[in-house]
């Protein structure tokens, strides 16, 4: 029987997040506490711009106004968010960051000053692209993949989306890159077709990590953030701005830690959604 991906042979200590991640995570945390500190971040949603290639099921980036959409964040920018953020991790999303044309110079950047950074895509630009990016420890592609070859092509509204995304994730995994996958499983999935795509990804790709996500019921997403660890039990919801100085920006519900933090480029509101963005971390819902 082949071992399930992330084993450690002769045991079952999962090893999904590299090591030299989990002890930064760790040391991270640890000053956090001996800081007494309640609320801080644990990764920052970087959003260098909103234009995308794709028109997704459930996606509002497109509906903004034309300038908007033709908005890019400076690497200047991008980096001294996250550097003002202070968080280990970043996640850069858009949009499709790839259309950004300095996205690999605030990557390298990132990198540079030893962010985790999980380089969020469609994939449909990746190879061409993969050029401008270099493997490293502290880098890792995150490939979106909604299910199968049909449904993950529906879901995109592309033909051919899906065999583009996984010629892509091959290609970067020969290179020697990290690669983890987003997945949005939605209410006319079955526990056969979730199993299917979980598979397909363990066993066939071999990617490095997976996320799974439920889809958001008004019809597109939010603004949301990603829990990926807290210093306490349960979620936590945050409202914030791009400005706002880590663990000390906006008001916060109490008793929680504020453990996710957002930047991304100065717009006006879509219509209903309000310029401040409150994320449930852990629960992705926003309101």
């Amino acid at each position: 029987m082949r071992r399930p991906r992330g084993v450690i042979p002769g045991g079952e200590l999962p090893v999904a997040v590299p090591v030299r991640q989990n002890l930064r995570l760790g040391a991270y945390l640890a000053r956090q506490k001996l800081a007494r500190r309640e609320k801080f971040p644990l990764i920052v949603e970087l959003e260098p711009l909103f234009a995308c290639n794709l028109a997704c099921v459930g996606c509002g980036k497109i509906q903004y106004p034309a300038h908007i959409l033709k908005q890019r964040m400076s690497v200047a920018t991008a980096v001294a968010a996250v550097e003002e953020c202070g968080a280990p991790m970043v996640s850069i999303a858009g949009g499709e960051p790839l259309i950004h044309p300095e996205a690999h110079l605030i990557a390298a950047e990132l990198v540079a000053r030893r962010k985790f950074v999980y380089f969020c895509t469609n994939a449909l630009l990746m190879r061409k692209k993969m050029d401008n990016f270099s493997p490293s420890p502290y880098f890792a592609w995150a490939v979106h993949l909604d299910g199968l070859r049909e449904r993950h092509d529906a879901s995109v509204d592309h033909a051919g989306t899906f065999d583009e995304a996984v010629g892509a994730i091959r290609e970067a995994q020969r290179r020697g890159f990290r690669v983890t996958t987003n997945t949005t499983f939605f209410n006319t999935d079955t526990p056969q077709t979730v199993r299917e795509v979980l598979d397909f990804l363990n066993d066939d790709l071999r990617v490095d990590q997976m996320m799974i996500s439920p889809p958001t019921p008004t019809g597109r997403r939010p603004t949301r953030s990603i829990s990926w660890a807290s210093s306490r039990p349960g979620s936590c919801s945050a409202r914030h701005s791009p400005t706002a100085a880590a663990g000390a920006g906006g008001s916060t519900t109490p008793r929680c830690s504020w453990i996710s933090w957002r930047a991304r480029p100065t717009s006006p509101a879509l219509p209903g959604e309000s310029r401040a963005t409150r994320s449930s971390a852990g629960s992705g819902r926003a309101t």
